[in-house]
């Protein structure tokens, strides 16, 4: 029998209705992922300190209800810096929110880049075939074939380290991704017998892509665009660990761990915080790209 919260008893029922409705929305991600919308546009605003600005007198203040003790000077965390501060007095906290901008900036170019680039020349490589179909194909395989580290650590020797360079690298990197699924739907679709009737029927190629084949692969583009921003912030956090990402002192997240990772054994909180906004970002996005699938394709939707 299925299990409702009316089928429970009176006491728990608004136990029943509130786990039901966690399970079927997802909350706890939707939350992560709207703070760091909001982090990304107001950070510079709600930031407690200047992210950048250094103070050599208040070097690795530990987080509040923490203590630091080295030789006979010991250091206590005050709410001035709730995370503490890092190895030249910047305040964490105020770095972490600025530094999620980075991560905004990051999704956008999979959601733009990667959603309606790798959609379109999956779409047009599907349904023309052919030779265009070969070329694209054969793209994709090269590129996925080369290691994108390498890629990235070679464009940085040449074109220097930049913000625009690592944006350009994770555009280039993210519309690959949608090419193949969404090209071997629409090889499916287009053998469909209302695209064969749209097609005896004298519409154009442009028309059923549009109108008959695109409605049948956005929803599988929607999940992969979720999941692919969560590979594309690690890939950043990636480069900037490895100091081919985002150039000091702009806040991001990968810079802070990398910064941190030499004083983890005194001053842990410089990479453990910046560590965990990573982990909640990724897995938020990871959960919001499984109840999409679950929501949206007709095979694997989940009704209860």
């Amino acid at each position: 029998m299925e299990l409702t919260a009316t089928s429970q008893p009176p006491a728990l029922r608004p136990f029943a209705a509130a786990w039901m409705f966690v399970r079927r929305w997802p909350i706890i991600p939707a939350a992560v992922i709207i703070v760091l919308i909001l982090m990304g546009i107001f950070g510079p605003y709600i930031a407690p300190h200047d992210p950048v600005i250094a103070d050599a007198r208040a070097r690795h203040v530990p987080p509040v209800g923490f203590d630091l003790c080295i030789g006979a000077r010991c250091k206590t965390g005050t709410w001035t810096n709730p995370l503490g501060t890092d190895h030249v007095g910047r305040d964490v906290l105020s770095r972490i929110i600025v530094g999620s901008r980075i991560s905004l900036m990051v999704a956008a170019i999979s959601l733009i880049v990667g959603l309606i680039v790798g959609t379109s020349v999956g779409l047009i490589s599907g349904y023309m075939g052919g030779i265009f179909d070969e070329i694209v194909t054969r793209i994709v395989d090269i590129w996925l074939a080369l290691p994108f580290l390498m890629v990235a650590l070679l464009a940085v020797l040449i074109f220097g380290q930049s913000l625009t360079v690592v944006l350009l690298l994770l555009a280039v990197l993210s519309w690959v991704g949608f090419v193949r699924v969404v090209r071997a739907q629409t090889l499916q679709l287009k053998e469909s017998d209302y695209v064969s009737l749209a097609r005896i029927a004298g519409a154009s190629p442009v028309r059923i892509i549009w109108r008959h084949v695109l409605p049948g692969v956005i929803n599988s583009a929607i999940v992969i665009a979720t999941l692919n921003v969560g590979n594309l912030i690690l890939a950043e956090a990636t480069l900037s660990f490895l100091g081919a990402g985002i150039p000091p002192p702009t806040p991001a997240w990968g810079v802070l761990i990398s910064e941190g990772r030499q004083y983890i054994s005194t001053a842990w909180w410089q990479t453990a915080f910046p560590g965990v906004g990573i982990f909640l970002v990724v897995m938020s996005l990871n959960f919001l790209g499984d109840w999409a699938r679950d929501r949206f394709d007709p095979r694997l939707r989940q009704l209860n």
